[in-house]
Order: C-alpha cells, then sequence, then structure tokens
C-alpha cells in the first residue's frame, strides 16, 4: 500500500515538473501566456478540491451524527431538540468549503 502511493505522489511530482517547466525563452510573451493559463487552471482545480474534500467531510459529519441522534432519539425522544444543530454543525463545513472555493475563483 505505502509503496503503491509512494509511486502515485511519484508520478504527480513528475507530471507538475512537467506543467511548470518552461522553453528556451525565445517567445517570452507566449510563455507568459501559457503561465497565465496554467494558473488559471490551477484556480480551478484548487477550488474544485476545496469544494469536495469539504462536502464528502460534511457528509461523513452528517452521517455518523445523524446515525447517533437517531439512535439516541429511539430511547428518549426529547433529545430530538438538541441533537439538530450538530447536524447543522455538520453541514456548515460544507458551506465553508463552497466559501473557500468561491473565494479561490474570485480573489
Amino acid at each position: 500500500m505505502k509503496k503503491r502511493l509512494f509511486a502515485v505522489l511519484a508520478l504527480m511530482a513528475v507530471f507538475c515538473a512537467a506543467v511548470f517547466a518552461q522553453e528556451n525563452g525565445a517567445d517570452a510573451g507566449q510563455a507568459a501566456e501559457s503561465a497565465g493559463a496554467v494558473a488559471g487552471a490551477l484556480k480551478y482545480i484548487a477550488a474544485a478540491i476545496a469544494v469536495g474534500l469539504a462536502c464528502i467531510a460534511g457528509g461523513i459529519a452528517v452521517a455518523k451524527i445523524g446515525a447517533a441522534a437517531m439512535g439516541a432519539m429511539s430511547e428518549n425522544p426529547e433529545v430530538s431538540g438538541k441533537a439538530l444543530p450538530f447536524a447543522g454543525l455538520a453541514e456548515g463545513i460544507c458551506l465553508w468549503g463552497v466559501l473557500v472555493g468561491v473565494l479561490i475563483l474570485v480573489l
């Protein structure tokens, strides 16, 4: 498992180095234009990773909190009011991820 993870990380490093490699400098304008395109592409990738990871983490949190809340409510129905804010806090993780993604794209 560790060898596979290391191989994937090494492959990603090689591809990232190829993306940022510069040409001989014959045309500086074209190099600056391609660097701007790469920066724009990386901005969208960063926003997608921020939103994706936040939503996955929020989904896992809501699943665990929801299961625990349903188990607690089956034993004591008065607990339902105390369990709802925790589920709301877990959903807030997704909203923060979306906010970070929007800030990445705007700034």
